[in-house]
């Protein structure tokens, strides 16, 4: 049986999706982009927008009763690959050893042209 997660510290699907789902003991995010879900604005720089979204990803897990801690396995999408180093300086801030495995690739386009999107699966407390 799985749980739809929802929560508005993050921003609202922009399709026909959830923020989140619980299928067991298990969480899985959809992407998370850089918007401020209170304001709806989203920052120009990409360490800022990869902050934004690890905050969103947060707010998401805390949603389910989860947290970042508990998160198994990360995928970063980025527009330009020469933003690797700006992005594990702020991924770093959020995850601690031992780190979760992770795919970090580079794509053509994102929703609304945003640098980064983050999702994870994480497990529950």
């Amino acid at each position: 049986m799985h749980k739809v997660i929802e929560t508005p510290d993050a921003p609202p699907a922009i399709g026909p999706y959830s923020q989140g789902i619980q299928f067991g003991n298990l969480i899985f995010t959809s992407g998370q982009l850089p918007i401020d879900p209170e304001s709806g604005e989203m920052p120009e720089d990409t360490k800022k927008q990869a902050h934004q979204c690890l905050k969103n990803l947060r707010s998401v897990l805390e949603a389910a009763g989860s947290s970042l801690s508990n998160v198994k396995k990360a995928t970063v999408f980025v527009k330009d690959m020469n933003d690797f180093t700006d992005i594990n300086e702020v991924y770093k801030q959020y995850f601690t050893f031992p780190f979760p495995a992770r795919s970090l690739v580079e794509v053509a386009r994102l929703p609304k042209d945003v640098k980064v999107e983050i999702e994870v699966i994480a497990a529950t407390e």
